[in-house]
C-alpha cells in the first residue's frame, strides 16, 4: 500500500477519536485534578435475578464436571462435545437480548460469567469473549439495522461462532495503514481483498466483522462477512505460548463478495464501530483477570497453609505472608475496579473509554505479576504441569498453564503500550483544546496572540485551585477516609505535574512517552484505590483491611512514579536505544551460531 506519513496516521486517529464521544468520565476528571467520588459512592450493587443465578450454577457445574482443561491444553483443540454443550447452554448469546434468542444478560452479569469461565479455562474464556464481546453480536446490536439484527443475532445466539477482523500482518494499532480493500461493484455490492492476522475464532468462525477501506476515498467501513463465500481462505492457524486451543490465524480475502445489505453502519463509519466495540469489549479482559486471580489466590493460600518448611507452614514465614497479603489485597482491588467499570458501562451519558482502558491495563499487568508470585510460592510445583502433578499423585493445580495463558492479556485488546498512549492522549485533551494553538509549531504568531487571553483566563481559574483541598473530607468513610483524601491530593498533584510537563516540553511532550506513561500509572493507581475504598465502606472488617493495605501499597508505588517524572535517565536510555538499532552494540548479541562479532575481532587481535 502507499506510504502513510506520521501526520496522516495522527489525523486519522484524531478524527476517529473525536467522533461523537460524550458523557461523564471519572478517570477523565481525575486527570484534571477533580476526584468525583460522589459519582461512584455508594458503590453500585447489582441485584441478581433468578435467571442469572440458575445460569451461573449451570455454567459452574459444567466447567467443574465436564471440562478437562488439561486435555484441551495438551491437544490444542476445543472438543466438539464441549462446544455443543456451550451452545446448548446459550453461552454464545450471553449478551444478546432475549427477543433475539439470547440469554439477555447485561454487562455486569456477563462479566460475572466471564470471571467464572476464566477461573477454569483461559482458552474457552477467549473463545466466548471474542464472540460475545467483539464478534458479530455486539457491533450488530449497537450499529446494525433491525433487519440485520433479526438476520444475524438469533443465529449467533444458537452458536454460530463469530470473529472480529481488524488487525493485519502490517497493521496493529495504526488504522491509517489498513490495507484490506472494499471495492464497490456496479450493482452496489463490495469485493474484499486483503489479509487479516491474529484473528481469534477466525479459523472456525461462520461470520465475522471485517474492517476494509475504499481504495478511492480511503474511508474505512465495516462488513458482516459469511466465511463460506468463495475467496475466503484460512491461510494458517497460529500457535501460541499459551491458550493452546485458541482458534486464531491468518485469513485471506481474494475477491470475497459482500452484499451491500451486509455493510454495517454507514460508509466510512468502520473505525468508529471498531473503537466503540473494542471499548466495551475490553471490559471482558479485566473480568477474565479477576477470575484467574481468584483461582490463583486460592491455590496459593491452600499450598502455603499445607506446605511445611522449618517446622511451620510456609505461609507463616514473613516472605510468603507478605506475598499472600498483597495477593489478597490486589485481588480485592482488581475485582472492585472491574465491577465498577462494568456498572458504569450501564449508565446513560457515561463515556466508558478511560474506565475500560484502566480496567484492562491495570488488571492485565497486575494479574501477570500476581501469577508470578503464585508460581514462586509453589516453587517447583508451580512450574510443573498439572498433568505431571496428577501422574505423581499430587493435586493437579494448573499454575503453569494459567501462567502461560495469562501473558497474552497484556497484548490482547490493545497492548499495554497502546493503552498508555491512548490514556495519555486523553489526559492532555483539555489542555490541547485550550492551549493547542500555543503548542502548535505550525500556528501563526497572530493565531497564538489571539489565543492568549482565552488560555490565560482558563489557567488563571484552574491552576490555583489545584493547590487547595478539604483536609476533613470523606469523614463518612471512617479510618479509610485518609486514603480518599490522599487520592484527592494526588489527583491535584498529578494534574499539576502534567501541566508542568506541558510547559517544560511543549510540543515535544507527545514524544516523552516515559513521562506520560508514569502519569498514566499514577492515575490508574489512584482510580483503583478509590474503587476499593468506596466498595469497602459498606463491607466487612476484612474488606476494609484489604482496601487499607492496597491503598498503602499504591501510595508507595505512586511516590516512586512521581519522583521519576523529573529525576530519571530517560534521555540517556532513549539515545542508547537508538544506537542499539544501528548495530553499534551488536557485539553484545549472540546470534546462536558463534561468538559475537566484537568477540571475534578481539580474539583476532590477540
Amino acid at each position: 500500500m502507499a506510504h502513510v506519513t506520521e501526520a496522516e496516521a495522527r489525523d486519522l486517529a484524531e478524527s476517529s477519536r473525536q467522533s461523537e464521544w460524550a458523557g461523564r468520565s471519572f478517570v477523565r476528571d481525575l486527570f484534571m485534578g477533580s476526584l468525583r467520588v460522589d459519582w461512584i459512592d455508594p458503590f453500585p450493587v447489582h441485584a441478581e435475578t433468578p435467571h442469572f443465578r440458575e445460569t451461573y450454577r449451570r455454567f459452574e457445574a459444567f466447567f467443574q464436571q465436564q471440562v478437562d482443561s488439561a486435555r484441551i491444553d495438551r491437544e490444542g483443540q476445543y472438543p466438539p462435545e464441549v462446544l455443543a454443550a456451550l451452545r446448548e447452554m446459550g453461552a454464545f448469546g450471553m449478551k444478546i437480548p432475549t427477543r433475539y434468542g439470547g440469554l439477555g444478560f447485561d454487562q455486569v452479569e456477563y462479566g460475572r460469567l466471564v470471571e467464572l469461565v476464566s477461573a477454569y479455562d483461559g482458552g474457552l474464556a477467549a473463545l466466548l469473549s471474542a464472540h460475545n464481546s467483539i464478534g458479530v453480536p455486539q457491533p450488530v446490536y449497537l450499529f446494525g439495522t433491525e433487519e440485520q439484527r433479526q438476520r444475524f443475532l438469533p443465529r449467533c445466539a444458537r452458536g454460530a461462532i463469530t470473529a472480529f477482523a481488524l488487525t493485519e500482518p502490517d497493521v496493529g494499532s495504526d488504522p491509517a495503514r489498513l490495507a484490506t480493500t472494499a471495492t464497490r461493484t456496479p450493482e452496489g455490492d463490495y469485493v474484499l481483498d486483503g489479509e487479516k492476522l491474529w484473528i481469534t475464532n477466525g479459523t472456525i468462525a461462520e461470520l465475522m466483522i471485517v474492517m476494509a477501506r475504499d481504495p478511492d476515498t480511503r474511508k474505512i467501513s465495516a462488513f458482516i462477512v459469511e466465511t463460506n463465500q468463495p475467496g475466503f481462505e484460512v491461510v494458517h492457524r497460529c500457535r501460541f505460548m499459551g491458550l493452546k486451543a485458541l482458534e486464531n490465524g491468518l485469513l485471506r480475502f481474494r475477491g470475497v463478495r459482500v452484499p451491500q445489505e451486509n455493510r454495517l453502519g454507514a460508509e466510512g463509519q468502520g473505525l468508529k464501530i471498531a473503537l466503540v466495540t473494542l471499548n466495551t469489549g475490553r471490559l471482558s479482559l479485566p473480568a477474565a483477570c479477576v477470575g484467574g486471580a481468584r483461582r490463583a489466590l486460592g491455590i496459593a493460600r491452600r499450598y502455603a497453609a499445607e506446605r511445611v518448611q522449618w517446622g511451620q507452614p510456609v505461609g507463616k514465614h514473613e516472605a510468603i505472608s507478605h506475598k499472600l497479603a498483597d495477593l489478597t489485597a490486589s485481588t480485592y482491588a482488581m475485582e472492585s475496579w472491574s465491577h465498577l467499570a462494568s456498572h458504569l458501562a450501564l449508565r446513560a451519558g457515561y463515556d466508558i473509554r478511560l474506565e475500560a482502558a484502566t480496567a484492562k491495563e491495570w488488571a492485565s499487568t497486575r494479574g501477570w505479576d500476581m501469577l508470578d508470585d503464585v508460581m514462586q510460592i509453589r516453587g517447583g510445583r508451580g512450574y510443573e504441569t498439572e498433568t505431571s502433578l496428577a501422574a505423581r499423585g499430587e493435586v493437579p493445580e494448573p499454575v503453569e498453564r494459567m501462567y502461560r495463558d495469562s501473558r497474552i492479556n497484556r497484548i490482547f485488546e490493545g497492548s499495554s503500550e497502546i493503552m498508555h498512549l491512548f490514556m495519555a492522549r486523553e489526559m492532555v485533551d483539555t489542555h490541547l483544546k485550550v492551549a493547542g494553538t500555543l503548542l502548535d509549531a505550525k500556528a501563526s504568531l497572530g493565531a497564538k496572540l489571539a489565543a492568549l487571553p482565552r488560555v490565560a483566563a482558563f489557567y488563571a481559574r484552574w491552576y490555583p485551585a489545584l493547590w487547595f483541598g478539604n483536609p476533613f473530607a470523606y469523614g463518612e468513610h471512617g479510618a479509610l477516609a485518609r486514603h480518599l483524601r490522599w487520592a484527592e491530593r494526588t489527583s491535584r498533584r498529578l494534574a499539576r505535574a502534567v501541566f508542568h510537563g506541558m510547559v517544560r516540553y511543549q510540543a515535544k511532550l507527545e514524544r516523552k512517552q516515559a513521562f506520560l506513561f508514569r502519569t498514566v500509572d499514577i492515575a490508574m493507581e489512584v482510580a483503583v484505590v478509590v474503587a476499593a475504598v468506596v466498595r469497602a465502606k459498606g463491607g466487612s472488617d476484612e474488606a476494609r483491611a484489604l482496601a487499607d493495605l492496597h491503598a498503602r501499597n499504591a501510595a508507595r508505588l505512586v511516590e516512586q512514579r512521581f519522583a521519576a517524572l523529573w529525576h530519571n535517565d530517560d534521555d540517556a536510555k532513549a539515545a542508547l536505544g537508538r544506537e542499539v538499532l544501528t548495530g553499534r552494540y551488536a557485539f553484545v548479541e549472540d546470534d546462536g551460531v558463534g561468538p559475537a562479532a566484537g568477540d571475534t575481532a578481539a580474539a583476532a587481535a590477540k
